[in-house]
């Protein structure tokens, strides 16, 4: 029996939360884990009694990025982002721990983002020799412009508080819930409607760019993963050794 890549949903006064739970791999962007998160989100998506949906995760990574031995299809992925930006309710990333590539399309992706401040995070493709095509879509409207030419260009690993000053994430405290309560009361107390239209202008530029941009990034995407460099870095990466570019 496949093992579930979500927990079970929980719910509680109106806000439904969704568990990366495949800390073995550490909840990396297999083709089970978007597929079951993608239903999970049209579910709530269709639910009146869901007024806000809080991403969280299981074990100690929010999501290492694409799982490189089982990954998602670039489309299917996309679809995900695209998803959770066109959701009509609020979508809440709560971080503990550590996120990479892929998982940081997904906190971009999302409406609000909290983490610890000891949770940390990188744009690694760029070290296994790809780039972050698909994730580009909802980060570069929320990050700082040079910031992201830094990390997007080295890789290197950046702290909660960073994170936060840049644009990746919300608010960042020594205990995620103690920031993260009050903002999923105050939306309890909104309108379903209210969230629905106010999301709409919120993200109309995000939506705008998944339009005119995802099949070029898509078509991008796909042709770096299957070029030698990136076979010699994930390569590399799976067998925990320095790629053949390393001066």
């Amino acid at each position: 029996m496949t093992r579930q890549a979500l927990a079970p949903t929980t719910h509680d006064r109106g806000i439904t939360t969704l568990t990366l739970d495949s800390p073995a791999n550490r909840n990396a962007l297999s083709a089970s884990l978007v597929g079951e998160l993608s239903r999970s989100l049209e579910r709530c998506g269709k639910d009146a009694s869901v007024r806000a949906v809080v991403l969280a995760h299981n074990g100690n990574t929010f999501s290492a990025g694409a799982d490189l031995k089982s990954p998602a299809s670039p489309y299917a992925f996309v679809a995900l982002l695209r998803q959770i930006a066109e959701l009509p309710k609020p979508v809440i990333a709560r971080v503990d721990g550590h996120a990479r590539a892929g998982g940081l399309g997904l906190l971009a992706a999302c409406d609000m983002a909290f983490a610890t401040i000891a949770s940390d995070f990188a744009f690694s493709e760029v070290r296994i020799g790809v780039a972050p095509a698909l994730i580009s879509i909802p980060l570069l409207p929320r990050l700082d412009p040079r910031a992201a030419s830094r990390y997007f260009l080295t890789g290197e690993v950046f702290a909660g508080p960073r994170a936060q000053e840049i644009g990746l994430l919300t608010e960042t405290a020594p205990d995620v819930d103690a920031v993260l309560t009050p903002v999923l009361d105050a939306l309890r107390r909104a309108s379903p409607q209210g969230l629905a239209e106010t999301k709409r202008l919120l993200t109309a530029e995000m939506r705008n760019a998944f339009d005119r941009d995802a099949e070029d990034l898509v078509q991008r995407s796909a042709a770096l993963f299957a070029s030698a460099e990136a076979r010699e870095g994930v390569t590399a990466h799976l067998e925990r050794r320095d790629p053949a570019w390393l001066l």
